[in-house]
């Protein structure tokens, strides 16, 4: 009887090591959300973005982590507004995430992180662009990516600096067209590039939302041709981009200049899908692209051969690029703080001092009050010769603008 009770107390007592052997390494893992839309039409960006964050936190596990504790991301697929906001409570809820990284999508970062403000949970966006999204101003929020305003304030400094004096006009006698997608994206993108075309003094002749899901945009060009439009700014994702394109050709639409915003234009999928000859010459508003002067990106060259040696082929965007410094900051942040709760993540976040020109992104980062930061900008880029490269600002180029006279 001795022995049997002996032996129970001696299981009991392995069994109780084995529970507390759980918990030491449960407690060595810190788990951090990573919401993107990883199925549905913005896949392709979307993992293109986790991509970057993916880059970031396996170097931060190499260097030894966070305090002794690894890294464990957990993905949630935010492929529509529904979706982020169950993933969201879920990777809250379920999976204890001591903060979430995202998202790509602007119309998804705005119900999601709404979700993470409610459970007190830090939202770090790296590249939805929307200005709604920080305008609220919640405690919990932060945003290292520059904004629809900055997109917008960008694309008619380009109109006015670089494809008016390219082309040997006035700015104000060209002929500009804004056209976008109408969710929260390109409507606040479009919005912005009105009042700035009008501050400018510019002549816009039609301004034209479409459906986020068009299937047909032949009406539409049609439009643009009777209108006689020099310059296009197209606010828009991937799909629509590819369809303006075919369309065009298709309707021998030639603008003297066309300017996207954002990852639609970005993509190197983009070029293929429409074709080299097509895109070659189209302008691009968006986030740092790796063809960029090293001088104004340190750093770029070393994440471009990480994501090389990753991934086996160049980056797909700069999605990747935005995600993977934007990355660095928030986890450089939680690994100052005084601890891995909200409050003290907030604290450090809050304290980023990073002068511009710092970054592999040529910006800087320095957070306003609404959780904005102050020192993000876009870039200018071109697609030439089949790679898209940096033309605007000059000290960021490395190549001359091309424009067809």
């Amino acid at each position: 009887m001795m022995m049997r009770s002996t032996r129970r107390l001696a299981l009991g007592l392995l069994a109780g090591l084995g529970l507390g052997l759980s918990a030491t390494a449960a407690q060595a893992e810190l788990r951090l959300g990573a919401l993107y839309p990883f199925s549905g039409e913005l896949a392709v960006l979307g993992d293109e973005s986790w991509r970057g964050l993916e880059l970031a936190v396996e170097e931060r596990n190499a260097a030894g982590g966070i305090r002794g504790e690894r890294i464990v991301l957990v993905r949630g697929d935010a492929v529509d507004n529904n979706q982020a906001v169950a993933e969201a409570r879920r990777l809250i809820s379920v999976s204890g995430v001591k903060a979430i990284f995202g998202t790509y999508s602007s119309a998804r970062s705005q119900v999601a992180s709404q979700v993470a403000e409610l459970a007190r949970i830090p939202y770090f966006e790296m590249g939805a662009v929307s200005d709604a999204i920080t305008e609220r101003r919640f405690r919990y929020l932060f945003r290292t990516n520059p904004t629809a305003r900055d997109m917008a304030a960008r694309s008619i400094e380009m109109v006015v600096n670089a494809v008016a004096p390219g082309l040997s006009v006035d700015p104000k006698a060209l002929r500009v067209a804004i056209i976008h997608e109408d969710s929260l994206y390109g409507t606040t993108v479009g919005r912005y590039q009105s009042s700035y075309a009008r501050e400018q003094g510019l002549n816009v002749v039609e301004t034209l939302p479409y459906p986020a899901n068009i299937v047909d945009m032949s009406s539409l060009i049609l439009r643009l041709q009777n209108a006689r439009v020099d310059v296009v700014l197209q606010t828009s994702y991937q799909n629509d981009t590819v369809l303006f394109f075919r369309q065009a050709r298709e309707a021998n639409f030639r603008p003297r200049a066309i300017i996207g915003g954002g990852g639609g234009y970005s993509l190197r999928e983009t070029m293929q899908a429409v074709g080299q000859d097509v895109i070659d010459g189209a302008l691009n508003i968006d986030f740092t692209q790796y063809a960029i002067n090293p001088q104004a990106a340190p750093g770029i060259e070393e994440f471009v051969a990480a994501y090389r040696a990753k991934y086996g082929m160049e980056p797909r965007s700069g999605h990747s690029l935005g995600n993977y410094v934007g990355a660095k900051v928030f986890l450089d942040a939680i690994a100052a703080a005084r601890s891995f709760s909200a409050d003290d993540i907030r604290t450090a976040v809050a304290a980023v001092d990073v002068p511009d020109g710092q970054t592999a992104e040529g910006w800087g980062v320095k957070f306003g009050p609404d959780g904005q930061n102050e020192r993000a900008r876009m870039m200018g880029m071109q697609w030439q010769d089949g790679r898209l490269v940096t033309v605007f600002p000059p000290e960021a180029a490395v190549s001359a603008l091309r424009l067809r006279r």
